[in-house]
């Protein structure tokens, strides 16, 4: 069987209909639907799982993967942080829930020790150019969303694009 790499790729907060209230039902059944679709992914052969660690889609659909690890110990978590400062503007909360996220990461990379201008894009095509599924949370918007969904077109990537819209 042929082992798959996927990334993940979606919006923060303010771009999701439900934003930070993870408790509005909107949200409750996006994560359910969202538990389905990595739960298939993995039943279809993926391995290992990249997230970026941002906030929104990122940490969602991480906590999933994490809740799916007890019932198959073989997938694993990657975490592809852009910097090492990425939490340095966060709230306390969501901090904590970074490190929770991290401590059950099988793997974490760095990719600079600083913030820069185009960190975050460029995390976002090193994730595509390691993995050969893209699974994405996407508003129909132009954003790094969107470029993300455009360079894993381009590179040939399977995509599986869950549409906001259907949550609001």
């Amino acid at each position: 069987m042929i082992k798959y790499v996927a990334c993940f790729t979606g919006h923060r907060p303010f771009g999701l209909p439900w934003g930070f209230d993870e408790s509005k039902e909107n949200c409750l059944r996006f994560k359910m639907d969202l538990f389905e679709i990595l739960k298939n992914a993995i039943l279809f052969g993926v391995e290992t799982f990249l997230t970026g660690m941002a906030q929104g889609f990122d940490l969602i659909a991480s906590e999933i993967i994490i809740q799916l690890k007890k019932d198959f110990p073989n997938v694993k978590l990657v975490a592809v942080m852009p910097c090492k400062d990425q939490t340095k503007n966060w709230r306390a909360n969501q901090k904590e829930r970074y490190y929770q996220i991290l401590n059950y990461c099988d793997e974490k990379i760095i990719l600079s020790e600083k913030y820069y201008d185009g960190c975050m894009n460029y995390r976002n095509l090193w994730m595509v150019q390691h993995s050969n599924i893209c699974i994405t949370c996407w508003n129909n918007k132009r954003s790094g969303t969107y470029n993300t969904i455009k360079f894993a077109k381009e590179n040939g990537l399977k995509l599986k694009i869950i549409n906001t819209e259907n949550y609001r």
